[in-house]
């Protein structure tokens, strides 16, 4: 029922995106003809299906056909997301064709020509891949042997049909150059299908780090079936953080807990802070593991030194980080709660649409500095 009513709301909202744009590009000079109408026409209703239909015949078999279908599709997704964006700008500006009458057909041109121009430099942000962001940060009462310790943050890699091994070989590259002791990935390692990333276990064994590879669940491992999930990251030599801390040296753990989101949506709720810093010593320093931005009080509050979240992408495509701040106002970068640093990725991969527009993925390498101020921990 819950996925049910999710297809619904999604399909719908995806009919009015279609609906609007189709409707403001009617005017727009290009298509005035007959022949531009139908040419319109055509294009918004291959853009429509294509997505869906890939999904479809790769579910059924069709693998070759079903990836193209389903890439073609997410980058359609994107371009659409961003000539919605641009004409509807343009109706603020007008007031809906109201003002500036003689203009409006050139404006609405103006953001199709925009629209279009975003469009190729979020897909070749996006197939550049995830730069380099290298962050120090300062932990109170963190073991003097700790000093220096670093973690290369991975997030929302998004494995299956459109990311596949060859980006993920890329990405492991990327991380080991960076030589990290630990790499934490805080979730949403695996997109909607467990089976396609399963194929990339092998691959997934080559990114290793001196003291571990650390995970948490997000919302699309469940999605994608928890178990299986943890099953195929486990296989992959990856220490899946469920509810539970674990060592890395003396004073210093890292902890880790479900998406609660994703649970929740599928009806298994499992994410408990409690649990997970009931083993770690008093006084330790703690990193961690979240996959959505929230809580950030209650993890500050328990003694939490250092908390590492994604989800949110940046918004992947502005100006869609505007609605993504309204439900979670520390979207990305990094940020101060109490006496605890929060670091929100922009992702290491991306969903949906194969692009990248002022939201650009990225790798964390952070570095542990032992702090001279006293800490809180309350462990």
């Amino acid at each position: 029922m819950r996925f049910a009513i999710f297809l619904t709301v999604v399909l719908t909202i995806w009919l009015l995106q279609h609906l609007y744009v189709g409707w403001r590009l009617w005017s727009v000079p290009v298509f005035g003809s007959p022949t531009g109408h139908r040419a319109l026409l055509a294009v918004l209703a291959l853009g429509f299906l294509s997505y869906p239909l890939g999904r479809i015949f790769y579910g059924i078999g069709w693998h070759v056909l079903g990836r193209a279908l389903e890439y073609a599709g997410a980058v359609w997704m994107g371009t659409l997301f961003l000539l919605l964006a641009f004409l509807v700008m343009v109706d603020i500006i007008s007031l809906g064709g109201w003002v500036l009458r003689p203009w409006v057909g050139t404006l609405r041109t103006a953001a199709v020509v925009l629209a279009l121009g975003a469009a190729a430099a979020g897909f070749i942000s996006a197939r550049l891949g995830p730069r380099t962001v290298y962050l120090e940060i300062p932990v109170a009462d963190l073991p003097a042997e700790a000093d220096g310790f670093t973690i290369a943050h991975l997030s929302d890699v998004h494995l299956g049909t459109i990311l596949g091994p060859s980006f993920l070989e890329r990405l492991i590259e990327r991380t080991a150059e960076l030589n990290p002791d630990v790499v934490a990935i805080t979730g949403d390692l695996v997109d909607g299908d467990a089976g396609v990333v399963e194929e990339m276990v092998p691959t997934m064994r080559t990114l290793t780090a001196p003291r571990g590879v650390f995970a948490v669940l997000g919302n699309h491992e469940y999605y994608a079936g928890r178990e299986r999930s943890r099953a195929l990251m486990r296989d992959a030599g990856y220490r899946v953080l469920d509810n539970e801390a674990h060592e890395l040296m003396a004073g210093l753990y890292m902890a880790g807990i479900p998406d609660a989101r994703g649970s929740a949506q599928t009806g298994q709720p499992e994410a408990n802070l409690a649990a997970a810093l009931d083993e770690v010593d008093d006084g330790a320093a703690v990193v961690l593991l979240q996959h959505a931005p929230e809580n950030e009080r209650d993890a500050a509050e328990s003694g939490v030194d250092v908390m590492l979240n994604g989800h949110t992408h940046g918004g992947q495509l502005w100006p869609f980080h505007y609605l993504v701040r309204k439900a979670y106002p520390n979207y990305a970068g990094v940020y101060t709660v109490g006496s605890m640093t929060q670091v929100v990725s922009r992702g290491s991969g991306q969903w949906g649409p194969p692009m990248r527009f002022l939201a650009p993925s990225e790798i964390y390498l952070i570095t542990l500095r032992r702090s001279d101020t006293p800490g809180s921990s309350g462990h």
